[in-house]
């Protein structure tokens, strides 16, 4: 199998000077497919198709999804190609904006590179609907030591190639007169790098926290299974207390504790590398023969930038500090005083306001009460006289 696979890797480089961009969504839908195939006990290979931008030697991974593989007449794995062509078209109609189109396909593979079983489903995309796609190969037996060495992603990119079959001889193919040469697929490897945008990066901080909410709970759980003690008795299993799982307002919390302790962690890590380096430039002691390391202007100068900026988040003149900081404290609260006298001046102004129409309304009513009368020479009636 090993020989195999080997025979389908090319031996020289790429030359074509392709540069991938891997999107984390790609990684998620694929790491959900292979999960779900596994927990389903499912049979036959894990294929699914590859969705991106090409813009000249720039191709984007963006999106994925899986397909169904069904066996042709000579038993070699292949897509139903009516299915494939409408759901790439469903695809297309979604992502409109950019555009996307279908720039390759992926696969579970060895590390040593893909294998034959590969060959029918990479033709049929190759004929029918991308003459230059891309093989993204996962390798699931790297998963475990990637995840706990922190290394790379297990996984690689393959660009295939028609090259001729010829014996090589020294490094130069050798041909009869005469004889045709016949062309086969072979993969070479492409750099990749990961690029993140906005919603991605959202999308992969609520899965970081949902994991490490699930661990918690998973951890919090196990504790209430039972045990045998050394007696040889036996407890019941007890259920755990619907107390254990998280309320929302504590995975947030919880979540931003862990942001808040990593970027000190980070830091610290950062400050003990700085601190060692410049131990081990500063002139050893007397009884130490060791030389001193080599200096590096460049790095110290960027030390140096780094310590100027500290001033500005712990300055050096405390009281210089603390009087301006006072100085400002004193503006606003002078400013709030301001506010509530205004407020204050505009309440007396309306009582003000209001006083003086009840003054008025008194007035009036007095001069009425308190009017004089005298006889009318013309009506012989009576008539008021004003106060």
């Amino acid at each position: 199998m090993t020989d195999q696979a080997d025979s389908l890797l090319s031996q020289k480089s790429s030359d074509s000077g392709l540069h991938i961009q891997l999107h984390p969504l790609v990684l998620l839908t694929i790491s959900d497919h292979i999960t779900r195939h596994a927990a389903r006990s499912q049979e036959g290979p894990i294929i699914g198709a590859l969705l991106g931008q090409q813009n000249g030697r720039e191709i984007t991974v963006e999106h994925g999804f899986e397909c169904v593989v069904v066996e042709d007449p000579n038993g070699e794995a292949q897509l139903p190609n009516d299915w494939f062509v409408d759901r790439v078209k469903q695809f297309k109609d979604v992502h409109k904006i950019p555009a996307l189109d279908l720039i390759g396909w992926w696969s579970t593979a060895p590390p040593s590179g893909p294998t034959a079983a590969h060959l029918p489903i990479h033709r049929q995309i190759l004929q029918s609907h991308n003459e230059s796609a891309v093989f993204l190969a996962f390798h699931p037996s790297q998963v475990k030591g990637a995840s706990s060495s922190g290394a790379k992603l297990p996984l690689t990119i393959y660009e295939s190639v028609y090259e001729g079959e010829s014996l090589a001889e020294n490094g130069k193919t050798m041909q009869v007169d005469g004889e045709e040469q016949s062309l086969s697929i072979r993969f070479r490897e492409l750099p990749y790098t990961v690029e993140t945008g906005e919603a991605e990066m959202i999308g992969m901080d609520t899965v970081a926290r949902t994991a490490r909410n699930a661990a918690t709970v998973e951890s919090s759980t196990a504790t209430t299974t039972s045990s045998k003690p050394t007696d040889g008795t036996t407890h019941q299993e007890k259920p755990a207390p619907d107390s254990a799982l998280l309320s929302p307002e504590e995975e947030e919390l919880i979540a931003s504790l862990n942001t808040r302790l990593n970027a000190i962690r980070t830091l610290e890590s950062r400050i003990s590398l700085i601190k060692s380096y410049v131990s081990s430039i500063s002139p050893a002691p007397e009884n130490q023969e060791s030389p001193p390391a080599r200096l590096n202007h460049s790095v110290l100068r960027d030390i140096n930038s780094l310590l100027s900026n500290l001033s500005l988040l712990t300055p050096h003149e405390q009281n210089a500090f603390s009087a301006e900081a006072l100085a400002q404290s004193n503006d606003v609260s002078l400013v709030a005083l301001l506010s509530q006298l205004s407020q204050s001046i505009n309440g007396m102004r309306e009582v003000g306001k209001r006083i003086s129409i009840v003054t008025n309304a008194r007035r009036t009513a007095a001069r009425k009460t308190q009017g004089r009368y005298e006889d009318d020479p013309l009506t012989g009636g009576e008539i008021a006289l004003g106060i």
